[in-house]
């Protein structure tokens, strides 16, 4: 026996995958040379010549090679590279092939071709299809840690100090799924949220006495936050100090963000991850 117990099941699992019959005939003769079987017995069994299975199996003792063309120029993934990459590419989607091709050169300093790349996805069972669209989950022990909060603020803050929830908000579409690169018999989650596509707005609205604060931009970023906050600014002009609570998306969060409201007196407070349904939960 040749082959680990790591290395058989990957070669099991490839061979289920296969749509190749001539890989496949070279991957069950690996196997079958590793259960003890002759290479005349191999040859029997696959309808190929005895030469033939010697040759195939060789090659795979030496080279590892088990595709028809390889695809590389400079090296192939070892076992323990080929697992790690078949995981990596499991948890992240690629659309095109030229990036994994570029991400296999910068990690493992082996060269594919585009079409190389494809035979060696195919091959390891990932076809080109849509990933599956769920609605992203909130986490509820950190929303009624975010509750408590929340309330503390609302009983501690001195009556001339107003709160604010603010966000920016992208009307219409929805998120479009496209293609990528996904394991054959499973599908991909993708959290599906609003798009950023057309109108761009930055508002915040005070529940107390529900007065909103809105403007269109351009885009929503750090200077659209800055802007916002000098409308805040101008609805409170005796406020010491303005309360706003935002969600942790990355203009609410950037240092430039952060250094405009301590500039205009404004205290930021950020809600845990996917909060769309906190001032919901909080109406009672």
């Amino acid at each position: 026996m040749f082959l680990s117990q790591s290395e058989e099941e990957q070669l099991r699992k490839q061979h289920r995958g296969e749509k190749n019959r001539r890989v496949a005939d070279r991957i069950k003769s690996v196997l079958l040379s590793n259960k003890g079987w002759s290479y005349l017995e191999i040859a029997e069994a696959l309808l190929l010549d005895d030469e033939t299975i010697a040759r195939h199996v060789k090659e795979y003792k030496e080279k590892k090679k088990l595709l028809l063309e390889s695809g590389g120029s400079e090296s192939k993934l070892s076992i323990s590279q080929t697992e790690e990459l078949i995981e990596h590419i499991t948890t992240q989607t690629y659309v095109k092939v030229k990036e994994i091709c570029a991400h296999v050169k910068a990690k493992y300093g082996v060269f594919y071709t585009v079409s190389g790349m494809t035979s060696w996805l195919r091959s390891h069972g990932f076809s080109y299809k849509k990933p599956k669209g769920t609605p992203a989950k909130a986490d509820p022990e950190k929303q009624a840690e975010w509750l408590k909060y929340y309330t503390k603020l609302l009983n501690t803050t001195p009556e001339n100090e107003p709160i604010e929830f603010g966000d920016g908000v992208h009307p219409t579409m929805a998120t479009k799924v496209s293609y990528g690169w996904i394991r054959t018999g499973t599908d991909k989650l993708i959290s599906t949220t609003a798009s950023r596509t057309r109108m761009n707005r930055m508002g915040s609205i005070n529940l107390e006495n529900m007065g909103v604060t809105i403007a269109p931009y351009e885009t929503i970023n750090s200077l659209s936050m800055d802007q916002h906050f000098t409308l805040l600014r101008s609805k409170y002009p005796t406020a010491q100090r303005i309360h706003l609570i935002l969600d942790r998306g990355s203009y609410n969060t950037s240092a430039e963000t952060k250094k405009a409201a301590r500039e205009k007196g404004i205290i930021l407070h950020y809600l845990p991850p996917y909060s769309f349904d906190f001032c919901s939960q909080y109406k009672t």
